[in-house]
């Protein structure tokens, strides 16, 4: 009887799984009937054959030849374009294997495709010379990076030319060209030769900036004065080569030695309320006694004086007779956005200060995104405001040397929208500014204009419009040619994927638009002058740039 009724068990196993099976089958036969891709285009028959252009970096204007399959179905209904700029095809010797076309006047580096019947075909990549290329020469392979959990920038905010050719970076990097570790990272600030190689001869950063955000943002040689030869750094941080807690009493600003390390001073008799640790009863502080209690964007030096700049709200210092090793104490002075101290940190009263208040001006109603110096020391600030110290300024204000508004600067109603980027050029004395304005002072500016050191318009520079994203970054060669970055994709009818040179006059600069999409940001650049043009570093958030992966840093030949 057991036996019969487990035939009985397993022959209704077997039926179940019958079922099951054909019901399974059912439904996939009725839903491989239901097919997702009907009435959808067919693909065409036409494939590159050539992976690669011959020769490796044309011209524009160069006939190429490119070897393909099966075009000749569609001869009479294809395009050729060249980074998205249409190329003309030369028919007569275009066939079934072979394409025949000529490399448009205004195209850049980037990859070449065909077009018909609504279907597009990739082919190689097309590499354009002109008088812009990426120095093969300049020795940064990993750049500026970070490697700490958690926090991924890696950007470099400032470049400071040294008298021996050298550089020093400021950043928020950790770790440059892979020498940092996790003992010893390069904190924020890292020196390169004058072809890029890193460098640690003459210098002693020790582990750079530590607290807050680990970050230096400007780097001011001083070039005369009591203390020549020093460097004043800000950003934002609380220590400089030290990471022990009791050490974090830098407030976002430092002065450091001619050998980049913190410039020191060794106190005796301190208060020690643990009379037993005999060691507390001195200590080492900062020389440079000034801080901030905000971020510091830039930092200027003038007539023995430092300018601080930045989205802060208190200046602090060090109130020494009543502090120990282990703890500090700090006066407070209500300090917006700008501050100007003496070399030894005390406060200057006669800038930026209302005596009978007891603190600073009203400043700005938004935020200073950049600033700059002019030789005669007066500041001109921009930013996203519309009002400096209760008067009128759109986006950008000229200050007098006590901090009160330069009505002589003579921008008129300004920007319309926010100026993120402002750079000076000594050798054309014109001012450029960048940003998400589509007018400046009465005049149609997209995006970029270039001003008098008075502030007014340079009438001869006319723009065009600038689409597809905003103007981050502008600055003037010595030449009078202007770099021009940003998440931009046209000039005008032009295709420029987010980096261009133009003239002085704000046409495209023939000959210098040849390299292909920019992807990034750049914030800083420095140029030197060669017997063949010049050589131009830009450091920033540059993550790519004609195809290359910069790492922040990249140094580009510009030819006569």
């Amino acid at each position: 009887m057991l036996t019969n009724i487990k035939y009985k068990f397993k022959l209704f196993l077997f039926g179940a799984t019958c079922l099951t099976a054909a019901l399974v089958s059912c439904q996939k036969e009725k839903g491989l009937g239901e097919d997702p891709y009907a009435g959808g285009k067919k693909p065409l028959d036409l494939t590159f054959v050539s992976k690669t252009i011959e020769p490796d970096v044309v011209n524009a204007g160069d006939v190429l030849t490119v070897k393909v399959k099966g075009l000749s179905k569609y001869i009479n209904d294809f395009k050729v374009f060249v980074n998205e700029i249409e190329a003309e095809v030369v028919k007569a010797s275009t066939n079934d294997s072979t394409l025949t076309f000529k490399v448009p006047l205004t195209a850049s580096t980037g990859s070449m495709w065909i077009t018909s019947q609504g279907q597009s075909f990739f082919g190689p990549v097309v590499k354009v010379g002109g008088k812009v290329s990426v120095d093969a020469s300049w020795k940064v392979v990993n750049g500026a990076t970070n490697n700490t959990n958690g926090f991924s920038s890696s950007t470099i905010y400032d470049i400071e030319a040294l008298p021996g050719g050298n550089y020093f970076l400021g950043g928020a990097f950790n770790d440059f060209e892979l020498n940092g570790t996790e003992k010893l990272p390069i904190g924020g600030i890292a020196q390169i030769s004058g072809d890029g190689a890193y460098t640690t001869s003459g210098v002693k950063f020790g582990k750079g900036a530590g607290g807050a955000d680990k970050s230096i943002y400007s780097i001011t040689r001083i070039s005369t004065g009591s203390q020549a030869g020093k460097y004043i750094i800000g950003g934002s941080f609380t220590s400089f080569n030290s990471t022990r807690i009791n050490r974090q009493t830098l407030s976002n600003v430092a002065r450091l030695n001619g050998d980049g390390s913190l410039d020191s001073l060794i106190l005796r008799d301190v208060i020690n309320p643990k009379p037993q640790e005999t060691y507390k009863n001195g200590d080492t502080v900062s020389t440079f006694n000034a801080g901030v209690d905000g971020v510091v964007r830039k930092t200027f030096v003038f007539n023995e004086q430092v300018y601080i700049v930045g989205n802060f709200n208190n200046y602090k210092r060090m109130y020494l007779p009543n502090s120990s090793y282990d703890e500090k104490v700090y006066d407070y002075t209500r300090m917006r956005q700008m501050v100007r101290v003496n070399m030894d940190g005390t406060m200057d009263s006669t800038f930026h200060y209302n005596k009978s208040t007891r603190q600073s001006a009203i400043g700005a109603n938004g935020i200073i995104l950049d600033a700059m110096m002019q030789s005669d020391g007066k500041l001109i600030l921009v930013g996203t405001f519309s009002t400096f110290n209760g008067t009128l300024a759109n986006r950008i204000v000229r200050l007098n040397l006590d901090g009160s508004v330069d009505n002589s600067f003579n921008v008129g109603s300004g920007a319309n929208s926010d100026i993120i980027s402002i750079r000076y050029n000594a050798t054309t004395n014109k001012i450029v500014v960048g940003g998400t304005f589509t007018s400046f002072n009465g005049k149609t500016a997209s995006g970029i204009n270039l001003l008098n050191a008075d502030g007014s318009n340079v009438t001869t520079f006319t723009g065009q419009p600038i689409t597809g994203g905003i103007t981050n970054f502008v600055g003037q060669l010595n030449n009078g040619k202007i770099i021009v970055s940003g998440s931009f994709n046209k000039y005008g009818d032009y295709l420029r994927q987010g980096f261009m040179v133009l003239e002085a006059n704000g046409a495209l600069a023939v000959g210098y638009n040849n390299t292909g999409g920019f992807q990034g940001a750049i914030y800083d650049m420095a140029e030197t002058t060669v017997a063949t043009g010049t050589k131009v570093i830009l450091v920033g958030d540059i993550l790519r740039f004609n195809g290359t992966l910069p790492h922040n840093i990249i140094r580009l030949n510009f030819a006569n």
